[in-house]
């Protein structure tokens, strides 16, 4: 008597996009490439926009703890 042939089973893995990549993949699909880097540039600007007031209201803490101790 033989013992039946083994079958060997596939096991297909596939990755579960992030959310992030799941949104630009949506966004690839809606909008044409112009309209993308445009959108994007603004997005730069304005995390840009936040660093700098981030570091003047630093520059104006610093600046008032120099006045408030009589250095300038």
């Amino acid at each position: 008597m033989q013992a039946a042939p083994v079958r060997a089973t596939t096991v297909r893995a596939t990755a579960i996009p992030s959310f992030t990549t799941a949104l630009r993949a949506v966004e690839s699909l809606l909008m044409n490439s112009g309209q993308r880097t445009a959108r994007r540039n603004a997005w730069t600007s304005v995390l840009e926009d936040r660093r700098r007031a981030k570091d003047r209201i630093e520059t104006e803490r610093v600046l008032q703890q120099q006045v408030a101790g009589g250095r300038l």
